[in-house]
């Protein structure tokens, strides 16, 4: 972490601190636009988790896991900066990154699948790499250019690590009504329930039929 992002983490965890002990109910809403003001912003949320880490790790070791973690990690950021995407942090088998865009996060996760697909020609099966994906839109907090906070980033990760399968890139309907251009690519509606929330959600279709 460098000197303005360790600096920016620091004034937001002192006012989320300054906001728990405030008993004022004025200041406290004070301290939260500030929040908003200082972190806040709109992005499109895109979280990549990869499959299979319980059984695998079982089944091969920690570090044959990891080993593979490292390849996706290595394949995934150079692809997202190509569809102007922003890096936010690995965390152990995810990825978090946001886009300006849902057209440009939906065409990312698409060459990551297709990356991996092809990838995993040159490997063993026990070394094939396969992720799923979530999106979401909406205002969120980036603290630092390293993590970021909302009901967007809570949204993508339930898709992404929770719902999508292997292979599958799930996208939140909220998400795909903001895409203004013809989609090249095909859309399946579903309605998602997990931890007591609906999630309007599309899956999206990338593979010829």
């Amino acid at each position: 972490m460098n000197t303005v992002n360790k600096r920016q983490s620091k004034k937001f965890q002192e006012l989320l601190l300054r906001f728990s002990q405030e008993t004022n109910v004025e200041s406290r809403k004070a301290i939260e636009a500030e929040l908003w003001r200082e972190y806040g912003t709109e992005r499109v949320v895109f979280v990549l988790d990869m499959s299979g880490f319980s059984l695998l790790t079982r089944k091969y070791g920690i570090i044959h896991y990891l080993s593979m973690v490292r390849r996706m990690q290595l394949t995934a950021e150079p692809i997202i900066k190509t569809y102007g995407g922003s890096m936010l942090k690995f965390e152990a088998d995810n990825c978090f990154a946001v886009f300006p865009d849902t057209l440009s996060a939906v065409h990312a996760a698409i060459a990551l699948q297709l990356a991996f697909d092809a990838s995993n020609l040159l490997t063993s099966d026990d070394f094939d790499v396969h992720i799923a994906c979530g999106i979401d839109q909406g205002k969120i907090l980036i603290v630092g250019d390293e993590d970021c906070f909302g009901d967007a980033v809570n949204r993508a990760c339930k898709l992404g690590e929770d719902i999508a399968a292997a292979g599958e890139i799930l996208v939140t309907q909220d998400a795909i009504k903001t895409i203004t251009s013809e989609l090249d690519f095909k859309l399946r509606e579903m309605n998602i329930s997990v931890s007591g929330i609906t999630i309007p959600a599309c899956a999206i279709g990338y593979r010829p039929d």
